[in-house]
């Protein structure tokens, strides 16, 4: 496979590579969608499930446990230790959804004198979870890797994954592991005439674009769940003129859209005043964002301080592949959920 590697000692293209990924594609390993650490080959040291916790992981100076340093990453212990010769080891993620994925990082971030020299990434297409039968395919090559870095790899393909297994050579830690790429919903899940939703990050939906997201992410306005708390959903700073904010969503269908939800959940002081939703068509892929042609579908409507705020869609037959939330003047919406026929 052809792939693109950034060399981990350029902090200026790391960075840009690192917010193309990022503003593109999800994070198809991510706990928040589904992601899952199933099997690995040792872990003696630190746990496999670290790998896909939040953040870059930390280091605590003074913090040991009875197997030695207590580091915040998945650790294996030294190869020329072991009785079964093996020659690496290995951990199996169960992606979130199935994805094509377009990019990797292997962040071994304080991993200073115990990176693996070498890491190489396979995939596998599985129901359940993989075994000593499961036909593995290498979808990044062998390449070397920097201690206590963001070693990040653009890849080139539109298989489709459900697992993944990285490979660390010969041995070491890594502090996390992200797999960023495009979500595939299985849609025959779905009944005929089911009310879906289509703006979500695990049915395909994108967060496109949006005029600030200064406190938080625009794509946790797609994900799955209630908030657990004000910093998980989107939030621009304070307007200094009269807005709106807004941010547009790519639908994963074209649809029908028959019900909207707004969540304000844990946004109390900082809630948006009101809102105004609009939709468009861009089903032949001609029409860029600047051009689309937007109608209304809910009027300037008043919101409320941490609650769901439904609203039905009436006398519009007519079928959406984006939607565009207005916020005024700014403010904070935890969750929404676009409900929709698709065809």
């Amino acid at each position: 496979m052809n792939d693109l590697t950034v060399n981990t000692s350029d902090t200026k293209s790391i960075d840009t590579l690192l917010d193309t990924i990022t503003s593109n594609y999800v994070d198809l390993a991510s706990k928040r969608i589904g992601g899952e650490t199933i099997a690995c080959s040792d872990d003696f040291f630190a746990e496999m499930e670290n790998l896909l916790k939040p953040g870059r992981g930390i280091f605590i100076d003074d913090k040991y446990t009875d197997r030695g340093k207590w580091m915040d990453g998945w650790e294996s212990r030294r190869s020329y230790g072991r009785d079964n010769g093996r020659a690496f080891d290995w951990c199996v993620i169960r992606l979130g959804t199935p994805g094509i994925i377009k990019g990797v990082d292997v962040d071994t971030n304080f991993f200073r004198g115990n990176a693996p020299a070498q890491i190489s990434i396979e995939g596998c297409i599985s129901i359940d979870n993989p075994d000593d039968s499961t036909q593995w395919t290498e979808i990044l090559t062998k390449h070397e890797t920097h201690a206590h870095s963001q070693n990040l790899f653009a890849l080139q393909s539109e298989q489709v994954w459900t697992h993944v297994r990285l490979n660390i050579f010969p041995d070491g830690g890594v502090a996390r592991f992200r797999v960023y790429g495009e979500v595939v919903a299985d849609w025959p899940q779905f009944l005929t005439g089911e009310l879906i939703d289509v703006a979500a990050i695990t049915n395909g939906g994108k967060a496109l674009l949006c005029s600030d997201m200064f406190f938080s992410d625009k794509n946790n306005l797609i994900m799955p769940g209630r908030g657990k708390d004000m910093g998980d959903g989107w939030e621009t700073k304070r307007r200094r003129d009269p807005g709106p904010d807004w941010i547009i969503i790519e639908l994963a269908k074209v649809a029908q859209i028959k019900k909207v939800l707004i969540d304000t959940c844990h946004f109390k002081g900082n809630f948006p005043d009101t809102f105004k939703l609009e939709a468009a068509n861009a089903e032949d892929n001609s029409t860029v964002l600047e051009d689309m042609k937007w109608q209304t579908i809910i009027d300037q409507t008043k919101l409320y301080a941490d609650r769901e705020q439904w609203f039905v869609i009436e006398d519009k037959e007519q079928s959406f592949t984006h939607v565009r939330l207005n916020i005024y003047p700014d403010g904070g919406v935890s969750r929404m959920r676009i409900m929709g026929y698709v065809g």
